[in-house]
């Protein structure tokens, strides 16, 4: 893992297949960031995700590199490699990297866990899904339109996995930033509760489908890279000849 800042005590999971790493990725982290209080987050391309079987386009060594080229310039940012392919094939799953990344912060820090609506609403189907909120508390971002956007708890519960309900939290909410931000509370069978934080307004609509047809096209990761990739990763991106 990249050093964090030494004064790093509020610390957000950013895990995906980063498949390839686009400026959505990097306007979701710089909102979390700004809206919660954030001192560093963590960028971790996965290696093997159990939804997705047939594995990401590019293999794991250039997505990280094209995630650190994504990142430069950003010193609140890193590269984690906690979800790096393990050398017996086994999947990796959220909890047990988020159990992992927990055990090591100092006794006063903080773990989150960032997401898009899109993976939220897969959540569901994780391993050990019902486990995860009370690891590290959710921080999901979605566009306006989205279905889990609506200010009512509905939208969200149902993407829940099932015994967990949620709640209205104000008490949870911080100080204002330029991002709407929403504070939920989330509560088990058990009685255990945790926060939940959404981020509803991001007019975000960058798909890594869509980048790599793009590069596939004829206009190639350069005219790709214009719109919704960084130079250096559309450079990185025709330079070695990914998404052909």
């Amino acid at each position: 893992m990249d050093p964090l800042p030494a004064d790093a005590r509020r610390i957000a999971f950013f895990g995906g297949s980063f498949d390839p790493p686009h400026l959505g990725h990097l306007a979701v982290a710089r909102a979390a960031r700004a809206a919660l209080g954030l001192d560093a987050i963590l960028f971790a391309p996965v290696g093997a995700q159990p939804l997705k079987p047939q594995g990401p386009s590019a293999g794991f060594d250039d997505r990280v590199a094209m995630t650190r080229l994504l990142i430069a310039g950003e010193p609140t940012f890193a590269i984690s490699l906690a979800d790096a392919p393990d050398a017996s094939g086994t999947p990796n799953y959220t909890l047990e990297t988020l159990l992992r990344l927990r055990a090591k912060l100092p006794a006063d820090g903080r773990l989150f866990c960032l997401m898009g609506a899109d993976s939220f609403l897969t959540l569901r189907q994780w391993h050990r899904a019902q486990e995860v909120p009370f690891v590290a508390p959710l921080i999901v971002a979605s566009r306006p339109e989205s279905s889990i956007s609506q200010k009512r708890a509905d939208g969200l519960a149902a993407a829940l996995p099932e015994g967990l309900e949620i709640e209205p939290a104000p008490e949870l909410a911080l100080p204002e930033s330029e991002f709407e931000l929403r504070a939920w509370r989330i509560r088990n069978a058990a009685g255990e509760s945790a926060p939940f934080y959404h981020l509803p307004g991001l007019h975000i609509e960058i798909s890594a489908t869509g980048i790599r047809d793009q590069v596939r096209a004829e206009s190639g990761a350069a005219a790709a890279g214009q719109r919704v990739l960084p130079p250096a990763v559309a450079e990185y991106i025709r330079s070695r000849g990914l998404y052909q």
